[in-house]
């Protein structure tokens, strides 16, 4: 597991800010939906399984770094209810 090379800076109301591979990023509720209603410990532990790969454990979410990269290559499928 690679921790160091991951980081939640900072959240707020529209979503999150990460710090991966020294590039900020940011999840927009609108486009990860999954961390709208979640804690802030929930959010902060994030582990970057490898180059490729993310897991929120608190929340059982895995992301594809790509999709964090190129959020309109991956649409929602199905919504949050």
């Amino acid at each position: 597991m690679i921790t160091s090379e991951i980081e939640v800076t900072q959240i707020s109301k529209h979503g999150i800010w990460l710090l991966l591979h020294e590039k900020e990023h940011f999840l927009s509720f609108e486009n990860f939906p999954w961390f709208r209603d979640a804690s802030v410990s929930a959010i902060h532990n994030v582990e970057l399984l490898n180059e490729h790969h993310l897991y929120w454990r608190d929340l059982d979410v895995d992301l594809a770094v790509e999709s964090i990269l190129q959020p309109d290559r991956f649409p929602l499928v199905a919504l949050m209810e």
